[in-house]
């Protein structure tokens, strides 16, 4: 230790390794006996891996947006991690670092939460029983070891957890932390990022990921855990682990297809064919049996359908990417399917790619898709009755600000509220939230037991009836059964839409293009610069708030008129709601576009959304060749703008 300790010293000194690594360095070392962390950093470090070492150890991993995300292998796999042979090539230990996912970060952010449920549990007087979690995983790498272990912690820490006994999606989980009655949940899960990258999302006794002011408690006692080690209680004190059920399985499936508006498009002899692919992830599960049963023709990937942390088969399993879904629309084209449909790892994401009148397979975007399913369910709730000029004041469709005002547009049209929120569906859970809270007579857990019918009808006149919810990055939720994005509804909702459109005799895209030529035309640019490891966190600091500091006057050629700095000013939603405090700068060009600024809260890159439209006359509707001109003039003008984007951008980080 000394000898490590004098090392690590001089690489200080010599500006090789940052001063907080060491710090985390010796700090991990001193709270844990693993041999595998003392191993693989003196591997390291006779190795002089100080780029690597900076990369763990910078930091301690704290919740973002979405919990905690980052490499559970790292970039170098020392020969202690690597350990003897595993399935799927995969290391036997995760990557030593307090900036990994790791049994270190799993350990103190399940410890954490567990010490402030007791807490919470204590404050609402409720001191007769142990607090409760629901866990579930993915098919990443250690996704299973992490669950188990957090289970196996809970316990250990006077925690009831519940697992079941394979993989399940991020919805599911917060579909089963409702359903169970649990005071919280934890997904291990890095979503749609590279197969090297985990995490840990977590989630309250409502459902959906954490806000304030639960979030800054549970930080709070996670960053108060130093080591690993700890001693559990007696037996008597433990919690138990409990194997969930078949029955939230069907109950879930049950409220998922709730979701579906008019059965009767799907009673044809000719139902829709679709291709299905779960990018070997938990999609699979329960998407495919959910389209079979509801009458489509359903096929699915079979290369893809093997749960693989590795995603062989694809470059990124991000759905939003056309690569992701090539083997999907392969077997489109071989089978005369006309809709492909992928979800990423934990099926909180669904991308698609659906065929356009001249037979071509055609993409579409998070905000296309998105936008769509708005218009389709709010046009059909008022054909069924359940909206009317009465009570349409009391629905309500939210999505976030960096999410197309395409849907603002539709909901102003009928006259139904809107609101945006923060990026991170964890916001839209807490509207959901306070809809429900504002349901009369305290109902508790009793509003779960309602029928969907009942619940609509109850928020409809005392409260907010959700109709939907989406943000631009490919996640969509119809119920507020469920409190976070869920891939598996969004298969049923757009599935649906279309049924809708073949009903017509129309395309998908020729669908949008309706929706366009009656609301405006609306083309939105998303950007991602990456900067890695140490230096790049601080590379994405510095060019945040630069344009805090010193926003832009005008970009090629126009003016910036307005500036939102979200970390900086006080903001108030559509409702009235205080917007909480995040580093985003939202710009507004005179041309009426509109580009946003903000760092990702789950991967290591800042991101950049143009929003570009172009609207008819008011009470009018474009015509063909008005849609056609308008696609031209704004693909253009925010190719202009974006380029002038870029310039700045670099500009930025060389200053």
């Amino acid at each position: 230790m000394t000898d490590l300790s004098s090392s690590l010293k001089a690489a200080v000194e010599s500006g090789q390794l940052l001063p907080s690594s060491r710090e985390n360095i010796l700090s991990l070392l001193e709270g844990s006996s693993n041999p595998i962390y003392s191993e693989s950093i003196q591997e390291l470090v006779q190795g002089g891996q100080w780029s690597e070492l900076n990369d763990r150890f910078f930091r301690t991993l704290a919740f973002g947006t979405g919990g905690l995300r980052s490499r559970t292998i790292g970039k170098l796999v020392t020969q202690a991690e690597r350990g003897t042979p595993q399935a799927l090539a995969r290391p036997e230990f995760p990557c030593t670092g307090t900036n990994a996912m790791n049994y270190f970060n799993v350990g103190r952010s399940t410890r954490g939460m567990i010490t402030y449920l007791k807490k919470w549990l204590t404050e609402q007087g409720e001191t007769h029983r142990k607090p409760a979690l629901v866990i579930a995983h993915d098919t990443r790498h250690f996704s299973r070891d992490f669950a188990e272990f957090a289970a196996r912690t809970a316990a250990e820490n006077g925690c009831h957890a519940y697992l079941k006994d394979s993989c399940r999606s991020t919805p599911y989980l917060s579909f089963a932390t409702r359903h169970l009655r649990a005071d919280a949940g934890i997904m291990l899960t890095a979503s749609h990022n590279p197969p090297h990258d985990n995490g840990f999302k977590a989630y309250f006794n409502d459902g959906a990921q954490i806000v304030e002011p639960h979030a800054s408690g549970i930080i709070a006692e996670v960053n108060a855990i130093k080591s690993e080690t700890y001693h559990p209680l007696p037996e008597s004190e433990q919690g138990e682990v409990k194997a969930i059920g078949d029955e939230v399985d069907e109950a879930y499936l049950q409220s998922v297809e709730g979701l579906l508006l008019r059965p009767e498009l799907l009673k044809t002899d000719h139902p829709p064919k679709v291709v299905f692919t779960n990018i070997h992830g938990t999609g699979g599960i329960h998407s495919p049996l959910l389209l079979r049963k509801l009458g489509f023709d359903c096929l699915t990937v079979p290369e893809q359908d093997v749960q693989d942390g590795r995603f062989p088969t694809v470059e990124s399993p991000n759905p939003e990417n056309a690569p992701a879904l090539q083997m999907g629309i392969d077997l489109a084209e071989k089978e005369g399917a006309d809709i492909v449909i992928g979800t990423d790892p934990d099926c909180d994401r669904m991308g698609v790619v659906v065929r356009d009148a001249h037979g071509k397979m055609v993409l579409l975007t998070g905000n296309q898709i998105g936008s769509l399913m708005a218009w389709y369910r709010t046009k059909t709730m008022f054909e069924l009755g359940w909206l009317n000029e009465e009570n349409k004041g009391q629905a309500v469709i939210i999505k976030t600000f960096v999410t197309t005002d395409l849907q603002k547009k539709i909901a102003q049209a009928y006259g139904v509220h809107w609101v945006d929120t923060l990026t991170g569906f964890k916001y839209i859970g807490d509207k959901l939230l306070k809809y429900e809270k504002a349901v009369p007579g305290n109902l508790g857990n009793a509003y779960r037991e309602l029928s969907p019918e009942a619940s609509r009808a109850l928020r409809l006149e005392h409260s907010k009836f959700f109709i939907f919810g989406g943000e631009e990055s490919y996640g969509y939720l119809g119920s507020d059964s469920v409190r976070d994005k869920d891939g598996n509804g969004a298969v049923v909702m757009f599935a649906e839409l279309a049924a809708y459109a073949a009903h017509r005799g129309l395309t998908l895209p020729e669908l949008l293009d309706e929706v366009f030529a009656q609301y405006g035309y609306f083309k939105e640019t998303v950007e991602s610069v990456y900067y890695e490891g140490a230096s790049g966190a601080a590379q994405i600091q510095k060019l945040a708030n630069s344009y805090s500091e010193n926003p832009p006057s005008e970009m090629a050629g126009v003016a910036v008129t307005d500036v939102m700095d979200f970390a900086k000013k006080d903001y108030l939603d559509a409702e009235g709601d205080p917007i909480p405090k995040e580093k985003m700068i939202i710009m507004t060009f005179a041309n009426g576009y509109r580009l946003a600024v903000r760092p990702s809260g789950t991967e290591p890159k800042i991101k950049y959304y143009l929003f570009g439209q172009c609207l008819p006359e008011e009470g009018a509707a474009l015509t063909p060749e008005e849609l056609a001109a308008a696609k031209e003039a704004v693909a253009t003008q925010s190719a202009l703008l974006f380029k002038a984007i870029e310039a700045d951008a670099a500009q930025r980080v060389e200053d």
